[in-house]
């Protein structure tokens, strides 16, 4: 019986090194100056500061980002294809579901709030008075498709 429970654990140890393997580089970030900011993608309002720590929303495979909101932002309803989860790191958030941004309807999310969302759920998000941090992990790819298509930063026509 010992030595099936030690073959076992070997075998399960080999098995975590190959997927850790599979899952491409290590990524280790000591502290928040060893975050890389920018602006965010497209699908995102402008206004953000925007970080990928791991991964890429838009492939197939894992990904955690960052996103930095200032105060009084607001993303519009929309939804992803796969699942979110959504952190708060500081500040706070007002969290809504649904098709439509209803002020009171919203939930605040502090520090260390969280929102599991499955795919394809609509949502909204914004800020108060306060900026705040959140950090998202999913499966991509993400993708980010707005209920109200006026609402979506890549449809807004560039002046000749």
């Amino acid at each position: 019986m010992r030595y099936l429970a030690t073959v076992v654990a070997f075998m399960v140890a080999g098995t975590c090194a190959v997927s850790a393997k599979q899952m491409g580089d290590m990524v280790l970030l000591q502290n928040d100056s060893a975050v890389a900011w920018g602006p965010p993608p497209a699908a995102l309002p402008k206004g953000l500061q925007f970080s990928v720590l791991a991964g890429n929303p838009d492939k197939p495979g894992p990904f955690t980002l960052r996103i930095r909101m200032p105060a009084h932002f607001v993303i519009a309803p929309h939804t992803h294809a796969t699942a979110e989860n959504l952190t708060v790191l500081s500040g706070s958030i007002v969290h809504d579901m649904g098709n439509t941004r209803v002020i009171g309807r919203g939930k605040e999310l502090d520090s260390a709030g969280f929102v599991f969302l499955p795919g394809n759920t609509p949502h909204s998000l914004w800020t108060n008075d306060a900026p705040a941090e959140i950090q998202v992990t999913g499966t991509g790819p993400f993708g980010l498709h707005y209920i109200n298509p006026a609402d979506d930063p890549r449809n807004v026509a560039i002046p000749h």
